[in-house]
């Protein structure tokens, strides 16, 4: 008996599927793999995906009624949504005349140093209500989905305090229960060190893993514990600490890793078996070699240094060659304010040599991955979320060549059109 189609988009110019052997993140030269169906359709039911494949083959394999929705997809480009594995969703203020002070040659140190950056944004998030971090979500959530993202991760990390770490995740829960995107969240307690613990950090680490991980874990708010690894903030010593306690609390490990000094947080990632580590601008060759044996995902965000007006990238090339899967993802914060993953995509190709099929694995079946998801998105495949962006150009390079734009057209979140001049 075949089944009924609530939904069959159809006739795609490229339907790009990323089928294929999703147990594991994609490396080397799987990363080019695609899935491309040309002329290609998928069926939706119950917000789940019942067939993929060539028009003419889906429309023989489903039950199409007067009920069903039809999109013709001709020209134009069917695809997973975007995944963002790696956000501050979280947080009140804003810092945009720090811009100037980046043109005028102060780094990101310097502005920390100077009570900006992470700790204003600290001062503005503790002095905010829930209603005042829910409503500044949701507006950043509306524009993400636009632009086709359809799962974001989202970390706590601007309370700094046990009282208002609490609350953002409490927010980010809310979010995942009532808005159509879903949200997974990490506690990032060890984002940064608080003024009051100026002089004292080992005393903030000890307030993390024996006040605030305990009660995050005893209200099930996070899923991933995270942890800014850097000259500056937490050393390797007190990060490691922060990582393994928050494992015996059930926490999967990710770390903020060698973004601005070459610290030893990408060794760290792979002796603690972190699902990811994030940014890695200054990663040694060891370290990256160490992330691909340990099978650590490499989140790598290139809005950060474009926002830092930086130079230097993470070695892209270099850790795909060396069999590092790695990911894409937006690190949305105040200090690099960008909802769009096909941004990302673009930058991926331009400044970090990455080619548009590996950029494009890398923002949605190994992103998945990333926040341990790719058995239910990711890729178009019968019996995952039917999660869909359909893009107006005719094939998947026009996502990085036509950058600085919004390509997405319709996006179809479990099963439904909440984007689009189809809705």
């Amino acid at each position: 008996m075949q089944e009924g189609a609530d939904l069959l988009i159809k006739n795609a110019s490229e339907l790009v599927t990323l089928a294929g052997d999703n147990s594991k993140p994609r490396v080397k030269e799987h990363m080019t793999e695609l899935g491309v169906i040309k002329g290609g359709s998928v069926a939706v039911s119950g917000g789940g995906i019942v067939a993929v494949g060539k028009t003419e083959n889906v429309e023989q394999k489903v039950n199409i009624t007067s009920d069903t929705r039809i999109i013709d997809a001709q020209g134009k480009t069917v695809m997973p949504g975007f995944v963002d594995p790696h956000t501050h969703l979280i947080f009140a203020g804003f810092r945009e005349d720090e811009l100037k002070l980046k043109l005028e040659g102060k780094t990101y140190l310097d502005i920390l140093n100077m009570g900006g950056g992470i700790l204003r944004t600290v001062r503005e998030t503790r002095k905010a209500s829930k209603e005042e971090l829910l409503s500044n979500a949701e507006r950043t959530l509306a524009r993400m989905l636009c632009y086709g993202t359809t799962t974001v991760e989202a970390k706590s990390g601007y309370g700094l305090e046990t009282e208002t770490e609490i609350k953002c995740l409490e927010v980010i829960k809310y979010l995942n229960e009532n808005h159509v995107m879903d949200l997974i969240p990490t506690f990032l307690g060890a984002h940064a060190i608080p003024p009051e613990y100026k002089e004292d950090v080992d005393g903030y680490v000890n307030l993390v893993v024996e006040e605030t991980l305990p009660e995050v874990a005893e209200k099930k708010l996070a899923e991933f514990c995270d942890v800014f690894c850097e000259k500056g903030v937490f050393s390797v010593e007190q990060s490691r600490k922060i990582l393994m306690k928050g494992k015996e609390h059930g926490f999967r490990p990710k770390i903020h890793a060698d973004e601005i000094v070459q610290l030893g947080g990408t060794e760290l990632a792979a002796e603690v078996e972190a699902i990811s580590a994030s940014h890695l601008v200054k990663s040694s060759d060891e370290g990256i070699k160490s992330m691909a044996e340990k099978e650590v995902i490499g989140v790598l965000v290139p809005g950060t240094p474009f926002a830092l007006m930086q130079k230097e990238y993470p070695r892209a090339r270099f850790m795909i060659d060396s069999g590092v899967p790695v990911a894409l993802a937006t690190d949305f914060n105040p200090n690099c304010w960008t909802e769009s993953m096909q941004f990302m995509i673009a930058l991926a190709c331009y400044n970090m040599g990455m080619l548009p099929s590996e950029a494009i694995v890398a923002s949605t079946i190994n992103a998945a991955h990333a926040i341990n998801r790719a058995q239910e998105i990711g890729s178009l495949e019968v019996g995952k979320e039917a999660d869909i962006i359909i893009l107006d150009c005719p094939n998947h390079m026009h996502i990085p060549y036509r950058f600085g734009g919004n390509l997405v057209e319709t996006v179809v979140k479990d099963g439904k059109i909440d984007v689009g001049e189809s809705k």
